[in-house]
């Protein structure tokens, strides 16, 4: 049951990013939009950046609305949370350990006034971190997704007969 449903996610995945790259925008826009997108989404951002997306969407005219679609499709709570643990545990490691909480033992009740914003500030600038890298692995890999799917997309045409092709 869990194995069909991720699957299926998968697919759901997989298509939203073939329609975000194959838009008729330039590559470097699409892949562009793509990982600034997964820069913002990944960062501590309680929601924000659903509505900074509507607004690039609505404003900027070079950003491609089915990579950032695609991106909120990605970017899910799941995997929001790990973003946020290995951004603790990356900040701890730059900043060193938060007295009295450790992330083997952590919990929610962790959070009193005295450690809550040591702990903030280690989840975000370990996530600032991890946003910066995804975006550029996210850029990098777009841009060569988005080419071999539109040489594939050259190459179909090409085998066309010409009696269909015209």
């Amino acid at each position: 049951m869990v194995r069909h449903r991720l699957s299926a996610y998968r697919a759901f995945v997989r298509e939203k990013l073939e329609a975000a790259f194959g838009e008729d925008h330039p590559a470097t826009d699409i892949a562009l939009s793509f990982s600034l997108g997964l820069f913002v989404a990944a960062l501590p951002n309680f929601g924000i950046a659903l509505v900074l997306f509507a607004a690039v969407i609505r404003y900027v005219d070079r950003v491609s609305s089915l990579a950032l679609l695609a991106v909120v499709v990605m970017m899910n709570p799941p995997v929001k949370w790990v973003i946020y643990v290995a951004g603790f545990w990356l900040g701890s490691r730059l900043l060193g350990p938060v007295p009295g909480v450790s992330i083997t033992e952590f919990s929610i009740a962790d959070l009193s006034l005295s450690v809550g914003p040591e702990v903030l500030v280690r989840v975000f600038l370990g996530s600032l971190c991890l946003a910066a890298l995804i975006a550029v692995v996210s850029y990098v890999a777009a841009m060569r997704f988005i080419r071999e799917l539109r040489q594939r997309e050259i190459e179909l045409v090409d085998t066309l007969p010409d009696s269909v092709s015209d």
